[in-house]
């Protein structure tokens, strides 16, 4: 993992004593703050690029800090919740978040939710317009997509939906942002949808029936395996 300055935004203490020697075995900076006062403040002060935010602060609600941390600059926010309910998960990807990590979370499964987060801030990823999830390969710059090297031929809109996909590589991307990319609509048809994965996946996946590149998050949307 790339050196990061991160902040833990968390009113539970034992989450930062946890998480800090962890990372900072990566050589990454890290901040804490236990309340939305003080996390934006932090953000705002150290120039963070990335963000563990909890949803249940004291003083706000964490989905509604998401968008004046995006206000701060370039970062990847990944929120650390006990909230599970499907509704607070798409609330808070809608709201820009990148991740969605349940508490307990297990400390492997969120760094490597980490590593994914950093590629898409990293500037060369910015700078890039290849993406690669095992053997497929989507090259944005050029509309081309290759698994294991052949072209795959896809329409418009099945390639609108796989961009948008390959944007957010190795993240949950939500039904009503998927909607929004392939038929300008977030509160279309969700049947649309279902049937363009479903063609996705007959091109995409070895055994379409148990699909490892485009994954479902079950009540939330799909991700492309990073």
């Amino acid at each position: 993992m790339v050196s990061s300055r991160i902040l833990i935004l968390d009113d539970e203490p034992a989450i930062a004593r946890v998480l800090r020697p962890v990372l900072e075995a990566t050589g990454s900076t890290v901040f804490t703050a236990a309340n939305a006062q003080e996390g934006l403040r932090a953000a705002r002060d150290n120039a963070v690029n990335l963000v563990l935010l909890d949803l249940g602060l004291p003083d706000a609600d964490g989905k509604e800090l998401i968008s004046s941390l995006r206000g701060f600059g370039e970062m990847a926010i990944i929120v650390i919740s006990a909230r599970h309910q499907g509704t607070e998960k798409v609330a808070a990807l809608d709201a820009g978040a990148d991740d969605y990590v349940d508490k307990p979370f297990d400390i492997e499964e969120l760094m490597a939710r980490i590593r994914v987060a950093e590629r898409r801030v990293a500037p060369e990823a910015r700078r890039g317009g290849l993406v690669r999830a095992g053997e497929l390969t989507v090259d944005l710059a050029a509309r081309e997509v290759r698994l294991m090297g052949e072209e795959i031929k896809l329409s418009p809109k099945e390639y609108d939906l796989l961009r948008a996909l390959a944007e957010h590589c190795g993240q949950v991307v939500t039904h009503r942002r998927l909607l929004l990319a392939g038929w300008g609509d977030p509160a279309a048809d969700p049947q649309y949808l279902r049937s363009y994965v479903a063609l996705l996946r007959q091109k995409l996946e070895e055994d379409p029936a148990e699909p490892r590149i485009l994954v479902t998050e079950p009540g939330v949307g799909y991700r492309l395996a990073g």
